[in-house]
């Protein structure tokens, strides 16, 4: 199995000390950062489109086998409600972010937890996705934890993004619905015990690749997480 594991963001001055070098100038944190990591979730792609030549000044920074992780944006989950009026913002990021070329992991769709289960509505949006992009769904409504949507996204190929916020009655479970596994852990800490427990789950899973991400927080464990799961699935 194929892994990539990093960080929900990189751009962190609170991580100087804890993970980045104290004197390290901003600019240089993307560099640092893909030197011991080997995936980042951009967040910021929510909130604002990616300009192909941004993507191009990441790529240029980080090494061959870096992967980036887009999460859509607002536009194409929150207003749109990947429905009427996702194709054209969809276009644009699909179409930018080609610039990244084998760098380009998983797209990540996250939708608010008011859209509820809609099956006509999901598989028409996958009806726009070309077959060779990776899309990666986290719906935070529990109404889409049906078999009926597990089996839509096996259709496409689209992977259901298992996520662990500590609450069991509304994180998705980890269920195999794509060849390509993606989980966001986003506790603040994790004993060794939950850590190992999770790395064995996805070890099981039968993925042939796998992208994991830990949450940005002050005290900069999420790199030092990232570094000790990827020494468990390796192990």
């Amino acid at each position: 199995m194929n892994l990539w594991v990093g960080t929900s963001g990189w751009s962190y001055k609170e991580w100087k000390g804890p993970f980045y070098p104290e004197d390290l100038p901003n600019d240089k944190m993307l560099g640092f950062y893909s030197e011991h990591l080997s995936s980042v979730e951009v967040n910021n792609t929510f909130y604002r489109m990616p300009k192909r030549e941004v993507l191009e000044a990441w790529s240029a920074q980080t090494p061959s086998e870096f992967s980036f992780v887009l999460k859509a944006s607002r536009r194409i989950t929150h207003q749109a409600k990947l429905g009427e009026g996702a194709a054209d913002p969809l276009q644009f990021l699909l179409g930018n972010s080609e610039v990244l070329g084998e760098k380009r992991g998983p797209i990540l769709f996250q939708t608010p937890p008011w859209l509820k289960k809609d099956l006509d509505l999901l598989e028409a949006f996958l009806g726009l996705i070309p077959g060779e992009v990776k899309a990666a769904f986290e719906f935070r409504s529990t109404s889409w934890f049906v078999d009926e949507v597990y089996e839509l996204l096996r259709r496409h190929g689209a992977a259901l993004v298992a996520a662990d916020t500590g609450d069991e009655k509304k994180d998705p479970p980890l269920v195999v619905t794509a060849p390509f596994g993606y989980a966001r852990l986003r506790r603040e800490s994790y004993g060794e015990g939950l850590l190992e427990s999770w790395a064995r789950r996805m070890s099981e899973a039968g993925w042939d690749e796998l992208w994991v991400f830990f949450k940005h927080e002050d005290e900069g464990a999420g790199p030092r997480l990232a570094t000790r799961f990827r020494a468990l699935i390796e192990s």
